[in-house]
């Protein structure tokens, strides 16, 4: 028996609503559920981003069908996406024309990858890179 891979990454954000928006642009899908002022749900391929205000998540649930434990983060976040080979100056592009200010294009030494990190309106630091970084 084996973990084999991560299911869901959350991310905390007390500007729930201007966070969602940016991820909603970013991602370029519609937003899979919402409680608002709690939570924001995105479903990519075989993978949830789950966007929460930690405010809302440290307090005890309510609801009797989701039992769900306190739970959250204060401070700036990680996360990373990946890209598919060949398209991170695509990306760069696309950032640009959001209006996303790049903060850093790395060149990995030891790896043949190029990460394009960015922050989120929560400051949650936001990376693309392809899977040759990793894999």
């Amino acid at each position: 028996m084996k973990l084999s891979r991560i299911l869901e990454t959350a991310l905390y954000a007390e500007n729930l609503t201007e966070t969602a928006d940016f991820y909603e642009r970013l991602l370029g899908i519609p937003r899979l559920s919402e409680d608002p002022g709690r939570d924001v749900f995105f479903q990519l391929d075989g993978q949830m981003l789950l966007l929460f205000n930690p405010q809302q998540t440290q307090i005890a649930s309510t609801n009797p069908a989701y039992p769900i434990p306190i739970h959250g983060a204060q401070g700036q976040g990680h996360i990373c996406f990946e890209i598919e080979p060949g398209t991170v100056e695509i990306w760069r592009a696309r950032l640009a024309e959001l209006g996303i200010a790049l903060e850093q294009k790395l060149k990995w030494p030891t790896k043949p990858a190029i990460s394009l990190y960015f922050r989120d309106p929560a400051g949650n630091s936001v990376e693309l890179v392809e899977r040759s970084l990793w894999f």
